[in-house]
């Protein structure tokens, strides 16, 4: 049992909780930034303790830098001309990691803390308490709706686009079209592990889902305001479009508080799906893939399903029920105030730290790049119709 839990999922969904715990019991104390900021790095290195892992000492050197460099982005924000532009903390904490990792590249002592996923999914647990159960009853059904139908049409498209036009083989073709149709590097992990694929590939798609997300991360939310989209189709729209839950949470942020939480709820809709299509991605590679000895089972499913969705519905259940309504708001504004903010600075720095352009733009990959901007650019059309149809009246 315990060894079940030491994983990212499972760790970074019970660093949320205890957060929440921390400010349901201690609200006051939560409200003290230089508190926040020790009590989310001894959980930070606690949890990679956990997981099993040893250098400890370089996970604190490295989430110190990572934690000033956060804090850096938030400042420049403050200046007067900048913060006239507009440009939130998120443009500068994903701009500063960018410039370190693909110049002096990412240093080995560096590397432990550099863990968006990580930072991502505590603080969308933390999330989840802002968003009243209503709000999810109405949003979550109609994204359950969009998502499977995206993720299948997307799914397909993508996949006949990659063996059919540029030719791809099987194993890279079924990991493309996983991560630009469900969630990015989450999927892309879940489908190799399923299929016990290549590392190298898996390297590859990771890279670039990351690279194609911060593009994307910027211009879709000036294209949403350019069209006049509501917040809630804008980020339904984000949330269904762009691969990685950390970039997701940054364009909604550039948009609306109200994006925001819709483009969140609809990505936790696609990551739902995400243990069901590993099940069926196995059952097609035990007998139509090179790997002869792999065998499906109903435990895929619960295995590569994202933990910290349970963590952001609980959330979302507890801050709901358990208190009264204006209790429920001030408690969640103090968790989401500092310690959302905070996590999401750490995995926002960190997104620019894990993502090396050098890497991607290799002779030999044009085909792989041109089949996964086809793809998306087909996902990115079919989600904002089915997007305004779904939400349009709200």
């Amino acid at each position: 049992m315990l060894k079940s839990l030491k994983n990212e999922d499972w760790v970074a969904t019970i660093i949320g909780g205890v957060i929440l715990l921390f400010v349901i019991l201690f609200p006051s104390m939560m409200q003290h930034y230089a508190a926040v900021s020790v009590i989310v790095a001894l959980l930070a290195w606690l949890g990679y303790r956990f997981m099993g892992n040893r250098d400890s000492g370089q996970f604190l050197l490295s989430f110190a830098v990572i934690f000033l460099l956060a804090w850096l982005s938030r400042s420049l924000t403050g200046i007067p001309f900048i913060k006239s532009t507009g440009f939130e903390s998120v443009f500068f904490a994903v701009i500063i990691g960018l410039l370190i990792r693909n110049t002096i590249g990412l240093p080995k002592w560096l590397a432990p803390a550099a863990r968006s996923e990580y930072y991502i999914k505590a603080g969308l647990v933390i999330l989840g308490s802002s968003i009243f159960f209503q709000q999810i009853m109405v949003a979550g059904s109609l994204g359950m709706l969009q998502a499977v139908i995206v993720v299948l049409s997307v799914w397909y498209f993508s996949f006949w686009v990659a063996t059919r036009l540029f030719r791809i083989d099987k194993e890279m073709s079924i990991l493309l079209s996983s991560a630009v149709s469900i969630c990015g590097v989450s999927a892309a992990v879940a489908t190799s592990g399923a299929m016990k694929g290549d590392p190298k590939k898996l390297s590859f798609v990771i890279s670039l889902v990351l690279i194609i997300a911060i593009p994307m991360m910027y211009l879709l939310p000036w294209l949403a305001q350019m069209i006049g989209l509501s917040q809630e189709v804008a980020g339904a729209w984000l949330g269904g479009t762009i691969d990685t839950t950390a970039a997701v949470v940054a364009s909604g942020k550039f948009i609306g508080e109200t994006a925001e939480k819709y483009s969140v709820i609809i990505k936790s809709a696609q990551n739902v799906l995400l243990g069901v299509a590993a099940f069926a991605i196995s059952i097609y590679w035990s007998y139509k893939g090179t790997n002869s000895d792999i065998r499906p089972s109903g435990s895929v499913l619960w295995e590569r399903f994202p933990k910290f969705v349970l963590g952001f519905m609980a959330a979302s259940l507890v801050f709901s029920f358990a208190f009264d309504l204006e209790t429920g708001k001030a408690l969640s504004k103090v968790a989401n105030k500092g310690a959302r903010e905070l996590l999401f600075s750490l995995a926002f720095v960190s997104i620019g730290l894990e993502t090396d352009f050098r890497y991607i733009f290799k002779k030999g990959n044009a085909k792989y790049i041109w089949s996964f901007l086809t793809a998306q650019t087909f996902n990115i059309l079919l989600t904002l119709l089915i997007a305004w149809l779904l939400f349009s009246s709200l």
